[in-house]
């Protein structure tokens, strides 16, 4: 982006909230989406079309707060040494506040650029996604994915697709779901990111659940919500660890040079970690959770039971993006320790290639891109552990928009299959596994083309995506500085190439194999609009990273990224010198996969054709096996035979029985002998009785003669008379 771009789109989006200071715009992105949420689960569920506006509304405004941040963010000169920030008083901490706040710097600011604009396009992508405007379904029922419904037109009936039942629920859901990441985003300290990092765990349990009458995906949301837990233990003991340690868990503060050298001397005692690498270790395990890196990367693929829609939010709007944002964000404290680093740069470089090869053998086009994440994933943490920061930023945002315009063009395509399964009446046909598809190039064609550019885009086909610059930076990197890294990198990019062109062939190209597909339809326009737009980002954003030595193109476009993101940290990092290796390495990784993917792929009509279906690769390694040998079922077994068993029915219950005898033999005496005698009979029946027995007596006196009365009246006046006559004299 040149400076002229700049100062344009700085003028035409500052021009928008011009009267409105930044920080409090800033303050204020986070809060349409959670308003949504509140409004459609309190007012507008019962009216869809209501609920639908309020949340594409609300995703709208916290689209224009973030662009008018971001132009404005390009206005300022060194933006990493002034960035925006604001402040107030939270918790009172004694003596003192603990403060919480918002901070936009170039970081900041480019997380809010990609995270609005995906978050916007799934929002409206989940309109059509849900078939608002169609019927309700025949017999649907909330927490089960719609079966269509039957219409009658010119005289015949037919099946078209029925509207999801809980419709109003979803945008509510995903509201919430923005609104952490919002928060996450612009938080500028380590609690509310937190905060914003639990609200999206909720969420995910939430939207993976979303269809909870199936048992697979009440399964799949515990195994969601269990596995980013043990992370989350991790990352919390990390920051209770900085905050005894430095008194604050602002970033700003944290990162002064005093703070980082002191966490840097200071042993922690633990495996020869400093207190830095200690703590960096403690936040990036964290990070393993909830952006699903080995060994806690289970829970991503089966997350795919949740509606499409939500796969593109994990997958590129939040979720896994915040993991690593955050390990980005406190890099200046991991790169502290040498040991933490290598441990960061290992898990990244073996997820990367483990995720890819188990993608080689996965058949349904969900779960293909979501062990593609894992592995895209992978390259940004192993790039972050070998220190190229501004590259693992720069593939962030890439995979992003190319990953987001995967999964939604992925749903279209589910989403046509669907609808050929209607015309069929066939539902037992898998509308997700690509062995039934093929040849919906021509059935589907804006899916198939900005499928194509995201495709290319994840494989790094050369010069034209956003990937190949993101990826190849990746790839320079890891070659000047561990050769290791590179080459594991290097294979696991000819991977991700070959399985990307596996699924577009047998997705797209060749005949229809099953009548579904012969019957598949483009889907509406709520649902191509974004795929055009995300496919527009999947190629443009790479251009504004390109490095300034590469050949021919260097000297035509600045490295403005490069520029704008090393702003972030205390001291700017070079960009590594140009050598042909890695681009060369790029070039045939990405040209060769794609290139023998087709080749393998383009004549193969079944599974049982298919040379890769092999039992390890299909079966993830079994580490879903072993997890349930050692830890799952072992647990079940604790559970059951010592929690339950022994101290639960023996020991409780039993100190329980021991107590119920003597408590029992307690109560019996008490009832007979100080109950029944006295209370009963001494005090209830005895005054009863003497009531009784002295209205008995004084009956006789109740004779009805005024003489008498007034004749005892007088013996009683006289009585009394004497006796007071008796006390006053003698006195």
């Amino acid at each position: 982006m040149s400076s002229e771009q700049a100062a344009t789109l700085y003028f035409l989006l500052s021009s928008f909230g011009g009267f409105v200071s930044t920080e409090t715009i800033i303050w204020l992105i986070p809060l349409p989406p959670a308003l949504a949420f509140f409004l459609i689960v309190l007012f507008t569920n019962r009216n869809k079309a209501l609920s639908h506006m309020v949340a594409v509304g609300a995703a709208l405004l916290s689209w224009l707060g973030s662009m008018i941040v971001f132009a404005r963010a390009l206005g300022v000169e060194h933006l990493g040494e002034r960035p925006f920030t604001s402040s107030m008083n939270w918790l009172a901490m004694g003596d003192t506040w603990f403060r919480v706040g918002v901070l936009v710097d170039p970081l900041t600011a480019l997380m809010l650029f990609f995270v609005s604009w995906t978050v916007l396009m799934i929002f409206i992508y989940s309109i059509g996604y849900h078939n608002f405007g169609q019927p309700e379904g025949d017999h649907d029922h909330k927490g089960l994915p719609p079966h269509g419904a039957t219409i009658e037109e010119h005289g015949r009936k037919h099946v078209v697709p029925s509207v999801e039942p809980m419709y109003s629920r979803f945008f509510a859901f995903i509201g919430l779901f923005a609104f952490g990441m919002f928060t996450l985003v612009v938080s500028d300290n380590l609690l509310t990111l937190f905060i914003g990092w639990e609200i999206m765990g909720l969420c995910s349990y939430l939207l993976i659940g979303f269809w909870y009458g199936k048992k697979s995906a009440r399964d799949a949301a515990v195994k969601a919500f269990m596995t980013t837990r043990i992370g989350d233990v991790f990352m919390l003991l990390g920051i209770a660890y900085l905050y005894s340690v430095t008194g604050t868990l602002s970033f700003r503060e944290i990162f002064t040079e005093t703070t980082l050298h002191t966490l840097q001397m200071i042993p922690s005692g633990a495996l020869g970690f400093s207190t830095a690498g200690l703590i960096g270790l403690l936040l990036f395990i964290g990070t393993v959770g909830k952006s699903a890196q080995f060994p806690l990367h289970v829970w991503l693929p089966d997350a795919m039971e949740g509606p499409t829609p939500v796969s593109a939010m994990i997958h590129a709007a939040t979720m896994v993006s915040a993991g690593v944002y955050t390990v980005i964000r406190m890099f200046p404290l991991l790169s502290l320790d040498a040991q933490t680093m290598s441990v960061v740069a290992f898990i990244g470089a073996f997820t990367a290639l483990f995720a890819a090869t188990i993608a080689l053998a996965q058949n349904d086009i969900k779960r293909v891109l979501a062990y593609s994440t894992i592995s895209q994933l992978g390259f940004m943490i192993a790039a972050l552990g070998i220190g190229a920061y501004v590259a693992a930023v720069f593939h962030l945002i890439t995979h992003a928009f190319f990953k987001a315009l995967l999964f939604l063009g992925s749903g279209s395509v589910i989403h046509g299959m669907e609808h050929g399964a209607y015309h069929t009446g066939d539902h037992k046909v898998d509308p997700q596994d690509m062995f039934n598809m093929g040849g919906l190039k021509n059935k589907m064609p804006i899916t198939f083309w900005t499928f194509l550019i995201g495709g290319f885009a994840l494989s790094g086909f050369p010069i034209v995506t956003a990937g190949f610059w993101s990826k190849d930076e990746i790839l320079a990197d890891a070659f000047a500085h561990n050769l290791p890294v590179f080459i594991t990198l290097a294979i696991a990019a000819f991977l991700t190439a070959f399985y990307t062109m596996r699924q577009i062939t047998l997705t797209f190209l060749g005949e229809p194999r099953t009548e579904e597909a012969r019957r598949a339809h483009e889907t509406p326009w709520t649902m191509t609009f974004p795929l055009l737009v995300l496919s527009v980002l999947a190629i443009g954003y790479g251009w504004v990273g390109i490095p300034e030595n590469f050949p021919i193109l260097g000297g035509l476009f600045p490295n403005w990224l490069h520029e704008f993101v090393g702003e972030t940290l205390a001291e700017r990092p070079e960009a590594v010198e140009f050598n042909f290796v890695p681009l060369l390495t790029s070039l045939v990784v990405a040209l060769g996969g794609l290139g023998l993917g087709y080749l393998t792929y383009r004549n193969v009509n079944s599974s049982a054709e298919d040379k890769l279906q092999l039992g390890f690769l299909k079966n993830k390694y079994y580490v879903d096996e072993i997890y349930n040998a050692v830890f799952i079922n072992p647990a079940i077994w604790f559970a059951d035979k010592v929690v339950y068993q022994i101290m639960d029915k023996g020991f409780i219950d039993g100190i329980l029985h021991l107590f119920g005898p003597g408590t029992q033999g307690i109560g019996d005496g008490i009832r007979n002998y100080f109950d029944l005698p006295f209370i009963n009979r001494f005090l209830g029946d005895g005054s009863a009785n003497v009531t009784y027995f002295s209205g008995e007596k004084l009956r006789v006196i109740q004779t009805g003669r005024i003489q008498q009365y007034l004749m005892f009246a007088l013996i009683l006046f006289l009585v009394i008379g004497a006796i007071l006559y008796f006390f006053i004299f003698s006195a």
